[in-house]
């Protein structure tokens, strides 16, 4: 079982940028494929980003392409979301997933963390 634990949530205004972390234990952190994804008030858990087990290979979901960057260093367990040119319907709880296979945490499986508020204001 993996443990997640993200952090860096705030309250931003439109345009600005947030690095949100998330730390992960319980298993060989190099060995997992990583992503995070969010859920907007009054709306279903949407993909945001994955990275594969050593960043080589990234995926991003069309609202964010060219605004966010997923990144991962495997000596501190940690995987990032750099985002930037924040928008107000970026606005979300932001959740860290992790799965030993690309499929399942692309697809939503695997361990999530409690999550991280973000709100952008206009």
């Amino acid at each position: 079982q993996v443990q997640l634990v993200e952090s860096g949530g705030g309250t931003v205004q439109t345009g600005d940028s947030l690095l949100l972390s998330c730390e992960a234990s319980g298993r060989t952190f190099s060995n997992l494929d990583m992503g995070w994804f969010r859920q907007a008030p009054g709306k279903e858990r949407d993909f945001v980003a994955a990275i594969m087990q050593r960043g080589a290979v990234k995926s991003y979901a069309a609202s964010v392409r060219g605004r966010f960057t997923i990144s991962r260093e495997n000596g501190k367990n940690t995987v990032y979301l750099q985002m930037n040119s924040l928008k107000p319907e970026d606005t979300a709880v932001y959740y860290c997933v992790a799965d030993l296979r690309w499929g399942t945490v692309v697809n939503g499986g695997g361990s999530w963390g409690q999550g991280t508020h973000v709100t952008v204001s206009s």
